[in-house]
């Protein structure tokens, strides 16, 4: 694979740049449409690795899309959960094509054992099987059950935060237009990692970072071809599913947003906490200097990784503290 750029790109950080090579040995970097399979037969802890013997439950339900097709949801909480506190809800990532629900649910653990949260990770219907509306549809579904839930779930629905991330992210704030537009389920937050919202991909990020990095441009054009089909890069995409189309982002909750400065959805993101501020909105926004796409994951013992971990954290602990 070459590491030519067509033009000038931040550099990678010194600590993560030396991940790369290996990261491309072993797992598959250039996704096309031939290769989805391949991705999705990646490796992932199962929950009960990441819960690692913590005092957490793990509950699943099946609901009912709005086509009537049932999916699963998650319910993640401390065993000693009595009082009513805060609840997050969990988009995993994945572009929309691969993983599932299970995906980065040790944050899930971690905030339930932190915040005494409930959190609920859905299993949206992935593309290309089901293209959209299916997973954003899905994934309101799945906010507006937990929203109606919230006594028997024992949260507190005024405290009720969306979080996602990469793919997940993107459907995360789909959910977050739906439910402000069908005047849905209240969020206090939207807590959105490395966001992929932008399905024309025409930013000048999108181009610096083709076939080098995690999640290249080419694997970004495969996986919005997935979930648009011919619509992809038209005029025929609805805000839900790429939320940068929105040319209003008045009425949103307070959000978090975090990207690296060296991947495809840099430029996405920082638009689209510009047009948050530009709306009257709340939004905390921080680009990673030479961080690639998910690194906070791929290398958590970074001095990157923790400090991004850190302001996430943060973010959240304030959010959750203005509602008690």
């Amino acid at each position: 694979m070459s590491d030519t750029p067509s033009r000038p790109r931040p550099p990678f950080d010194p600590a993560l740049a030396p991940l790369l090579p290996a990261l491309e040995r072993h797992l598959p970097v250039r996704m096309t449409a031939d290769r989805i399979a391949e991705f999705r037969q990646m490796k992932m802890p199962s929950l009960e690795e990441q819960i690692a013997g913590r005092p957490i439950t793990a509950t699943d339900y099946t609901i009912v899309a709005p086509d009537g097709v049932g999916i699963d949801v998650t319910v993640i909480a401390r065993k000693d959960h009595v009082t009513p506190g805060p609840g997050i809800y969990h988009v995993h990532g994945g572009g929309m094509v691969m993983a599932d629900r299970f995906a980065e649910a040790s944050v899930l653990v971690d905030w339930a054992m932190k915040h005494d949260a409930v959190c609920v990770t859905v299993e949206y219907r992935r593309a290309p099987e089901s293209p959209d509306p299916i997973p954003v549809e899905d994934c309101y579904a799945g906010l507006e059950w937990m929203a109606s839930r919230a006594r028997e779930l024992q949260f507190d629905p005024n405290r009720l935060v969306i979080f996602g991330g990469s793919g997940g992210a993107g459907l995360s704030a789909g959910t977050t237009l739906l439910a402000r537009d069908r005047k849905g389920p209240k969020l206090l937050g939207q807590l959105l990692q490395c966001p992929m919202i932008d399905d024309r991909n025409e930013t000048l990020s999108s181009y610096q970072y083709d076939g080098i990095g995690v999640w290249d441009r080419t694997s970004n054009l495969t996986a919005w071809t997935a979930v648009l089909g011919d619509r992809r890069g038209t005029n025929d995409v609805s805000i839900y599913a790429a939320p940068a189309r929105a040319t209003d982002l008045s009425g949103l909750p307070p959000t978090f947003i975090d990207v690296g400065a060296a991947e495809v959805f840099r430029d996405e993101a920082v638009a689209y906490a510009s047009a948050i501020w530009a709306a009257g909105g709340d939004a905390e926004l921080h680009v990673w200097g030479g961080a690639f796409h998910g690194f906070y994951a791929i290398a958590p013992e970074s001095d990157l990784a923790k400090s991004c971990v850190a302001a996430r954290e943060a973010w959240l602990a304030r959010l959750l503290s203005r509602a008690v």
